[in-house]
């Protein structure tokens, strides 16, 4: 009788000792991590593996346990692939919570309506996703926009201005992928049908879409602009529109040069040179200009004048277009005023 008894406070023991040591896995964290560890997980990655890699930076106390809670929870399976940073400090529960909701890290980055090519380089690199030249080049001329055929201007007028979050191992392709995709996802068949109503291709609409972003202050007023670009184009008179001589593919400084300057520099897209559209967009345009693209004011318009508030005077004859300058001048008192479609 008294062997039973050793036996049974025995066993007592030895499952208390258990229960103690798996409450201590489960519900006590790891001590946190002097610097947090990244842990990349791999898509179709097994749970194994997973709870491994936790083990080795030190985010989760013992694989096994991990892999025992993932089968328990019945959450091994939900792991969302990414990747994640840990700081430690945290019970098995919580991490797991990370891996299925998928809290991966991501770097958000914002491109704005009218910017180019290079900028968006630029803003991409100042994220740390991808270094500025490589990226241009890839846009201009990578694999990528040849497949889709954009042409020598590459994917100017098509990386859509959005928000966009990317992992920090996105590639280039990735990239670039993410946002022509957002581009094409807006030519849907009504704006295809009214494309063909207007005989204009879609890279015809992209650039003058891109014009009339660069062209327009006040967001009201995009419509109206658009107006006059096809009154011109109508008429056959040249668009002589300020922001296609202050860009340049091969000489993205130009921007910077003050328009009374650029419109007397040759170029290919400078429309004070010649008549109709520029081979290509000069920026890359959003919704809304694309739309105004698309469904222009009816109006008799040919010229507009901007004010210092990025407002526009619209005219219909040169003479009107003189007087909305001068009067511009008087307003302002200064010797010039800022320009847009003159007709000289």
């Amino acid at each position: 009788m008294k062997i039973w008894i050793v036996l049974a406070i025995a066993l007592l023991m030895v499952t208390g000792v258990i229960g103690a040591a798996g409450w201590f896995v489960l519900a006590v964290p790891p001590p946190s991590i002097v610097n947090p560890q990244t842990v990349a997980i791999a898509s179709g990655e097994s749970f194994k593996k997973v709870a491994q890699k936790l083990a080795n930076a030190r985010v989760v106390w013992n694989p096994w346990a991990f892999i025992l809670f993932g089968e328990l929870s019945g959450q091994a399976r939900m792991v969302k692939p990414g990747d994640y940073s840990f700081k430690g400090g945290e019970t098995m529960a919580g991490v797991l919570g990370h891996l299925v909701r998928g809290d991966t890290i991501v770097v958000t980055v914002t491109i704005p309506e009218g910017i180019t090519v290079n900028q968006v380089a630029g803003r991409l690199a100042a994220s740390g996703l991808v270094c500025e030249g490589e990226f241009e080049r890839a846009a201009r001329h990578g694999p990528l926009v040849e497949a889709i055929g954009l042409g020598a201007t590459g994917s100017e007028g098509y990386l859509f201005p959005a928000t966009y979050r990317f992992s920090p191992r996105a590639t280039i392709d990735e990239i670039l992928g993410a946002m022509l995709r957002r581009f094409y996802a807006t030519l849907t068949p009504q704006v295809e049908e009214r494309l063909f109503d207007l005989n204009l291709t879609a890279r015809e609409m992209v650039t003058l879409a891109s014009i009339i972003e660069k062209e327009a202050k006040a967001p009201g007023e995009r419509p109206l602009i658009a107006s006059v670009f096809y009154n011109r184009l109508r008429l056959g008179m040249p668009l002589q529109s300020d922001p296609t001589a202050q860009y340049n593919p091969d000489d993205p400084g130009i921007e910077e040069t003050p328009a009374l300057a650029a419109v007397h520099t040759p170029s290919a897209f400078n429309t004070y040179e010649f008549v109709g559209l520029p081979p290509g967009p000069i920026a890359n345009p959003g919704g809304p200009s694309m739309m105004a693209a698309l469904y222009p004011a009816h109006s008799d318009y040919l010229y507009f004048v901007a004010r210092d508030d990025g407002t526009h005077i619209f005219s219909r004859t040169f003479a009107e277009h003189e007087r909305a300058i001068e009067s511009i001048k008087r307003e302002a008192g200064r010797g010039g005023a800022s320009v847009a479609g003159r007709a000289e």
